[in-house]
């Protein structure tokens, strides 16, 4: 969200709370019965526990994440069937390194055989269990795709590489594959909140809550999706009662949507300020949006009652309807001000779309400090605040909730984020912070993110910018 003027503001962000995703710890199973002909392949689920809460501006994931194993116990007759069955049992007691370098190397035969290439599919696919259970999605990546390749009729295997597609953001998840998947799942929900997230995105709004309706009809049975559910039905829900009416423009790579007759001038001139800020910022930040941006123009009265935004707010991005929203009534009265808007909230728009779900794991610190130093922001009212003495606030507590803060509180915090995040650009380069960002994306904690890519502590870092700052005339 940006805001004019931050002496008199606070950002309503919020903050990751609940648990980081558990699994059991891995115990051989039992056996499943060998599978009725009606039922192929025998599933066992392996949920997590309930995923952390996003920020209220974030999507959701499923409640429980359906990893599902699938029973490996009826080996198929065949000359290689004893290292089939050591690769199985690696599997099992988690020597998954050792498993994944002898399915590798089998032979190619075996692979090819219409009587094996199923079954090591399903070893491909538990092997991609047990990565994601170790090293998160990230990594277990490559076993579902392999298992995807080896069997595409598989709609065990199908689903989660599915899952590990919607989690990564991956674009591979297209319309194609999606629908594919509701041919071999029809009573699955998870596709059709995919395909319904999808078509929202792309602005088609009737395909989008045809397939919110499939899903809805299907999730009763299915517990594990009731948080995605909520957050997709928001989506296509509060885009069709925003924007129903509303009128339509494209360039490129951005519809802009307005309230009422918008002149031609207003629409063209914001085209053309998010057109720039597209090449600009997305070469700076090496990532440009893999799909098109929706920016909705509205009067101001009309922005707070759709957006629930209070009356200081002068623009946000709300990712859960994927939209840039701008009260733009005389727009062009200040050209400056709507310039500084629109690029600051495209920036939070560009590490949405990078970063998908594991948006919400961004410290708001570094999230409004990037929209900042990458935007070229430059705030006056902050360097006011510097020739004043001030108490700095840890940077550990501006990683969640500011809404809390008081309006000197906010002001600090707000200089803050935009020192630290153009320190660690000019000491690290904007290479490692986007490695940075891929650490975070893969759920990894803030404080290991930054030993392992900035070779430094939390405190470190805290410590070192904090003299930088101090350096440049902060009076403590």
């Amino acid at each position: 969200m940006y805001r004019r003027n931050i002496f008199h503001i606070l950002y309503p962000a919020a903050c990751l709370l609940g648990l980081f995703i558990v699994y059991q710890a891995w115990l051989k199973p039992t056996y499943l019965p060998t599978p009725s002909p009606d039922q192929p392949d025998a599933v066992v689920e392996d949920s997590q526990d309930a995923k952390p809460e996003r920020y209220h501006d974030g999507p959701a994931e499923p409640e429980q994440k359906q990893s599902r194993l699938i029973d490996p116990s009826v080996v198929p007759e065949t000359t290689h069937r004893e290292l089939l069955e050591t690769i199985r049992d690696d599997i099992e007691k988690g020597n998954v390194q050792e498993a994944e370098t002898k399915l590798a190397e089998l032979p190619a035969a075996v692979a090819a055989d219409n009587a094996t290439r199923p079954y090591v599919a399903v070893l491909w696919n538990n092997l991609g269990i047990q990565r994601e259970k170790h090293g998160g999605t990230a990594v277990s990546i490559k076993a579902f795709k392999k298992a995807a390749s080896l069997d595409a009729k598989n709609p065990v295997v199908q689903l989660n590489l599915a899952h590990a597609y919607w989690e990564l953001r991956d674009p591979a998840m297209t319309q194609d594959f999606l629908e594919n998947l509701v041919a071999l799942a029809p009573n699955e929900p998870f596709p059709h909140l995919a395909l319904a997230e999808l078509f929202q995105e792309r602005d088609q709004l009737g395909e989008a809550a045809r397939h919110l309706d499939q899903a809805t009809a299907r999730a009763d049975k299915d517990p594990a999706v009731q948080s995605y559910l909520r957050t997709v039905t928001a989506r296509v829900r509060g885009t069709e009662k925003i924007e129903a009416r509303l009128t339509s423009r494209d360039s490129a790579h951005f519809t802009v949507k307005f309230d009422g007759e918008a002149d031609q001038a207003t629409w063209a001139a914001v085209l053309e300020i998010l057109e720039e800020a597209y090449r600009e910022i997305g070469q700076k930040f090496g990532h440009f949006p893999s799909k098109t941006i929706v920016v909705v123009l509205h009067s101001k009265s009309a922005f707070q009652s759709a957006t629930g935004s209070p009356a200081w707010a002068d623009g946000l991005f709300d990712p859960v309807l994927g939209r840039i929203q701008v009260p733009a009534r005389d727009a062009l009265a200040d050209r400056a001000w709507l310039t500084r808007v629109l690029r600051h909230e495209f920036v939070h728009a560009l590490l949405h779309d990078q970063l998908g779900p594991a948006n919400s794991a961004v410290p708001t610190w570094l999230n409004e400090g990037l929209a900042m130093e990458l935007s070229g922001d430059r705030w006056s009212d902050l360097d006011q605040v510097m020739e004043q003495e001030f108490t700095l606030i840890p940077l550990p507590a501006l990683e969640g909730v500011w809404g809390g803060l008081s309006t000197d509180a906010a002001t600090v915090a707000y200089l803050e984020a935009n020192s630290a995040v153009h320190y660690l650009i000019d000491r690290f380069g904007m290479h490692r912070v986007q490695e940075l960002l891929a650490h975070l994306k893969a759920r990894q904690a803030l404080s290991a993110a930054m030993q392992s890519q900035l070779s430094l502590s939390y405190e470190q870092f805290q410590s070192r910018w904090m003299n930088q700052l101090q350096e440049h005339g902060k009076k403590v």
